[in-house]
C-alpha cells in the first residue's frame, strides 16, 4: 500500500481554526502513536481485503473483534471507556482520529466498531456504578460486543412513534415490541433498549420513554436473520423481537421517563466519530482517484494532466480537509464538556454529504472501471450511503443544526 500524502501525516502542531479563534492543540506523541497503531492495523489487516474474494461482492469475511483487541494488546477496543472500567479512557478526539483510521480501510469494519461506542454511551453517561462495572467492565475482559436498539421498523427518525413497551410488574419491567436495522444485533452481548413506559399518547416523548440494560440471552429474546444491506456489509445488522421479556428493575438507566434524554444525549458523543468514519471513507475515496488518474492514459498523458480530471481532484480534496475540520471541532467542543448538539449535527450531516459525493466523483475518475466490483471504488460508493441515514438523517441534522442555530439569536 502506498505511504499517505505528507499532508495526512498528523504531528505536533497547533491550529488556529474559524470565528472566535478557537485553539485546538494536539498532545502530539500520545495521540499521534495511537492514530499511527490504528493506521498500520488497517493497513496490515484490512485494507488488502478484497471484495472479489468473497461469495458476495463487496462484502468480507467477518471481521472479529478479537482480531482488534489483540492488536492494540489493552482495550482500544472500547477506547472510549473510561478508565475505572479498565478502558482507555480516550477522549472523543482520539476516538475519532482512530475511527477515521478504520474507515479508511472498510467502513463496514469501522460501523462495527463504533456500534460498540453507541451502545455503552447511555451506560457510560447514565449509568450507576455498579451497571458501569458489570456491563461496561465485561467489554474489556473479553471481546465482547453491545448494541443500540432504539429504530423500529416503523419508527427511526420519529422516536416519539415508537411502539415497544414496558409495563412495570412488581420489580421487574416486561418488554414486548419488536427493533430493526440493529447494528451488532446478533453478535451482542447486552442492549441499550428504549421502550414507552407511560401508556398515555399525550405524554411529551422526554418523559414517555425508558432506557434499559438488556442482556441479550434473557428469555423471550429472538434475533433475526443478517441483512444484506447496500453497502457496509461487514457490520452485522438485524431485526430483535421482544416478547415477554422479563427485565429487572436495577436495569434501568436513570429512573423511570428518562430514557429519551439519554438516547439523544449519547449522539452528542457519538456522531462526530461516525462523521470521522465518513471522513475516512472520503480520504480512501480521494487517494484510489489519485493514483488512477497518476496511472491511467487517455490521449497520450495520464489522466490527472487533464484539467477536467485535476479540478475535479482539487474539488474532492477541499470537501475532505473540511469534512475532517468539522468533526475535529465537534469532537474538541465535546471534550471541552460543552453541550455539542450542534457541531455534532454539522459535522454528522456535511461529512456524510462529502463522502458520498466524493465517492461518486472517485467512480467518475475511474470511469467504467470503477462500476465494477474488481475495483475498490464501487464498494466505497456504496458504502457511503449509510452516512446520510444512521445515527440521524441528513435532513434530520439540518432540523437540528436550524434549531439551534436560530436559537442562538432568540435568546
Amino acid at each position: 500500500m502506498k505511504s499517505w500524502p505528507g499532508s495526512w501525516v498528523r504531528g505536533p502542531g497547533t491550529w488556529v481554526l474559524g470565528p472566535g479563534s478557537w485553539v485546538l492543540l494536539l498532545s502530539a506523541l500520545g495521540r499521534w502513536t495511537e492514530d499511527a497503531e490504528a493506521r498500520d492495523f488497517t493497513a496490515k489487516d484490512i485494507v488488502h481485503l478484497h471484495p472479489s474474494t468473497t461469495p458476495h461482492p463487496g462484502s468480507f469475511k467477518c471481521f472479529t473483534c478479537r482480531e482488534a483487541r489483540d492488536n492494540y494488546e489493552c482495550n482500544r477496543w472500547a477506547p472510549d471507556l473510561f478508565c475505572p472500567q479498565g478502558g482507555m479512557g480516550l477522549s472523543i478526539f482520539d476516538t475519532c482520529l482512530i475511527t477515521e483510521e478504520l474507515a479508511y480501510g472498510c467502513t463496514g469494519i469501522q460501523t462495527a466498531i463504533e456500534a460498540n461506542s453507541l451502545g455503552q454511551m447511555p451506560v457510560i453517561i447514565a449509568g450507576t456504578d455498579e451497571q458501569k462495572r458489570k456491563y461496561l467492565g465485561r467489554m474489556v475482559e473479553e471481546p465482547l460486543m453491545c448494541a443500540y436498539c432504539v429504530t423500529e421498523p416503523g419508527a427511526g427518525s420519529d422516536v416519539a412513534g415508537l411502539k415497544t413497551k414496558a409495563v412495570k410488574v412488581g420489580d421487574e419491567y416486561v418488554v414486548n415490541g419488536q427493533k430493526m436495522w440493529i447494528t451488532n444485533g446478533g453478535k451482542a452481548n447486552w442492549y441499550f433498549l428504549l421502550a414507552r413506559t407511560n401508556p398515555d399518547p399525550k405524554c411529551p416523548t422526554g418523559k414517555a420513554f425508558t432506557g434499559f440494560i438488556v442482556d441479550a440471552d434473557t428469555p423471550g429474546i429472538q434475533v433475526g436473520r443478517k441483512e444484506m444491506n447496500m453497502g457496509q456489509r461487514c457490520s452485522d445488522t438485524r431485526g430483535i423481537l421482544f416478547e415477554d421479556v422479563r427485565i429487572p428493575k436495577e436495569n434501568v438507566l436513570l429512573g423511570e421517563g428518562a430514557g429519551f434524554k439519554i438516547a439523544m444525549g449519547a449522539f452528542d458523543k457519538t456522531r462526530p466519530p461516525v462523521a470521522a468514519g465518513a471522513t475516512g471513507l472520503a480520504q480512501r475515496a480521494l487517494d484510489e482517484a489519485t493514483r488512477y488518474a497518476l496511472e491511467r492514459k487517455t490521449f497520450g498523458k495520464v489522466i490527472a494532466e487533464h484539467q477536467a480530471v485535476s479540478f475535479l481532484l482539487a474539488e474532492m480534496a477541499m470537501k475532505v480537509e473540511l469534512a475532517r475540520l468539522a468533526y475535529q471541532r465537534s469532537a474538541w467542543e465535546t471534550d471541552q464538556g460543552r453541550r455539542n448538539t450542534y457541531y455534532a449535527s454539522i459535522a454528522k450531516a456535511f461529512a456524510g454529504d462529502i463522502a458520498n459525493q466524493v465517492a461518486s466523483d472517485a467512480v467518475q475518475v475511474f470511469g467504467g472501471n470503477g462500476f465494477n466490483s474488481e475495483y475498490p471504488v464501487e464498494k466505497l460508493m456504496r458504502d457511503a450511503k449509510i452516512y446520510q441515514i444512521y445515527e440521524g438523517t441528513a435532513q434530520i441534522q439540518r432540523l437540528i443544526v436550524a434549531r439551534e442555530h436560530l436559537g442562538r439569536y432568540m435568546k
